[in-house]
């Protein structure tokens, strides 16, 4: 019989990317989102890719009650992949109790029901952004832990101590922390791929809406930093060697290979590019002249951040297999069908 693994936040980006790589490896997969900042569509999506629709039930994490009754249906969930989760800096900065609440809640009710499980396997969708500015690049993962820079940031540095602190006195949870760098791109096939509602937050989904004329220029957050061009520097990743991590990860604590209940991993290309870097590799691409502006800095953000890997790659046998060019083209190819659809009404 197939293991199944509950994915929570599975029709968000890097959730519904992460279904579909599953369900390749022949997980079954049953899918929780309260539909917040995605859509039932992407279910589509992620059965016209495999031929398979997951199990879907649309709960809302918050509500504890609910939480109970998914796992009273469910018995047998052998793994848990942990997405859903308020995801923007800027707004955090300006909502930052929905973030406490919505991020720590959630995972607070899933790890208590854990706890009375005989063994339980779950993995935790962590970020780069708990390093801060990190003293030495690229960023291992001993880097030291710095104050947040975000409540976004905070939450994601708070839910790993929340989970290191509950596998310590919890033997029989088994944990993984993925702290990824900077996800973009979308499915090669063009069935999913970012979705933001409303304004976007990251810089890929911005790119294509600007190239696609959805929104008149990017806006480029400083060009004073202490960088060769003065623009942010990131380490992007493609979604697809993200997702498939997630599937390595998952197997690794079915298998029992663990050295220790838990683990953190760093998730990135090891290569940092520059935000004009990146509408550069998106022009030569996608052939599109992009307009943008230089604006001021944005509260949050800090000046460079990309992956030493060298960890995933020997322990997980990991390696990210795209580049930034590999990504921004499927996400402009994603941006280009949403397109059509949105003409074709």
């Amino acid at each position: 019989m197939n293991k199944k693994i509950l994915v929570t936040g599975g029709l968000g980006f890097i959730g519904s990317h992460t279904v579909v790589a599953l369900q390749e490896k022949g997980f079954d997969v049953v899918i929780i989102d309260n539909l917040s900042n995605s859509s039932l569509e992407v279910l589509g999506g992620i059965a016209q890719i495999t031929k398979i629709s997951p199990e879907f039930e649309k709960i809302d994490l918050r509500e504890k009650g609910a939480v109970n009754a998914f796992f009273d249906k469910y018995q047998g969930i052998d793994g848990i992949i942990h997405f859903a989760a308020s995801k923007a800096v800027g707004e955090s900065v300006q909502n930052p109790l929905l973030y406490y609440e919505n991020n720590l809640n959630t995972l607070i009710y899933l790890l208590q029901h854990l706890k009375q499980k005989e063994t339980a396997n779950f993995i935790f969708s962590s970020s780069c952004t708990v390093y801060g500015q990190a003293d030495e690049l690229p960023i291992t993962e001993s880097a030291p832990v710095k104050k947040a820079e975000s409540p976004y940031g905070n939450t994601k540095q708070i839910g790993e101590e929340i989970i290191a602190d509950t596998c310590k006195v919890t033997s029989q949870l088994n944990a993984i922390s993925l702290r990824y760098f900077n996800p973009i791109g979308a499915h090669p096939s063009a069935h999913i791929g970012e979705l933001p509602i409303g304004t976007p937050q990251n810089l890929a989904p911005f790119i294509t809406q600007t190239a696609v004329g959805k929104r008149e220029k990017l806006s480029v957050f400083g060009n004073d930093y202490p960088t060769p061009d003065g623009t942010c520097i990131r380490d992007y990743i493609h979604v697809m060697d993200l997702a498939r991590a997630h599937v390595v990860a998952m197997e690794r604590l079915l298998d029992k290979e663990q050295t220790n209940n838990y683990e953190v991993f760093n998730l990135g290309t090891g290569e940092g590019n520059s935000v004009l870097e990146a509408i550069q590799a998106f022009e030569k691409v996608s052939g599109k002249k992009l307009p943008y502006e230089i604006t001021e800095r944005r509260e949050g953000d800090i000046t460079a951040a990309y992956a030493d890997t060298t960890k995933a790659n020997e322990v997980l046998k990991w390696k990210a297999e795209y580049n930034i060019e590999d990504a921004l083209k499927s996400a402009w190819k994603w941006q280009q069908k949403l397109e059509e659809e949105e003409k074709k009404g």
